[in-house]
């Protein structure tokens, strides 16, 4: 369960664990990533699960997502954009009758990542994902 970001196109793998809220469902959710790249030149790929909780749903988000980095010269943040297709197993209704279904989605995202692995993004979703999502995580490298 791990997710990954890289500072720059020479940062190295990792895996990390994430945390936030969302909206449309209105969740907290955590999770893990794990980035794998460069995939070409600053493009990495980065897989992540999200689990959220709230609103008598639970939502596990499986992610493929790619992120494209912009490093800042001389800062210790870089900037990314990225996006990817999403599988979201809904589970919901009271206990004892509880119902399960899964839905596709596409993330959008943007966020900001400090070169020791602290970050923070904010995920708009598209057909099933949730609606807004913002978070902070650490990747370890």
């Amino acid at each position: 369960m791990g997710f990954f970001f890289a500072g720059s196109a020479n940062a190295q793998e990792g895996v990390g664990i994430r945390a936030g809220v969302s909206a449309k469902p209105e969740q907290f959710y955590f999770g893990g990533h794990a980035a794998f790249g460069p995939v070409v030149d600053k493009l990495w790929f980065r897989p992540n699960i999200e689990i959220g909780v709230g609103n008598s749903i639970t939502l596990i988000a499986l992610n493929a997502e790619f992120t494209y980095w912009v490093p800042l010269r001389k800062d210790p943040w870089n900037v990314y954009l990225g996006g990817g297709p999403a599988a979201n197993i809904f589970t919901f209704g009271p206990v004892g009758g509880r119902s399960t279904d899964v839905r596709p989605g596409f993330n959008f995202l943007a966020g900001i990542a400090q070169r020791s692995g602290l970050f923070s993004e904010i995920k708009i979703g598209a057909i099933d994902s949730p609606s807004f999502k913002f978070g902070i995580g650490y990747t370890f490298r």
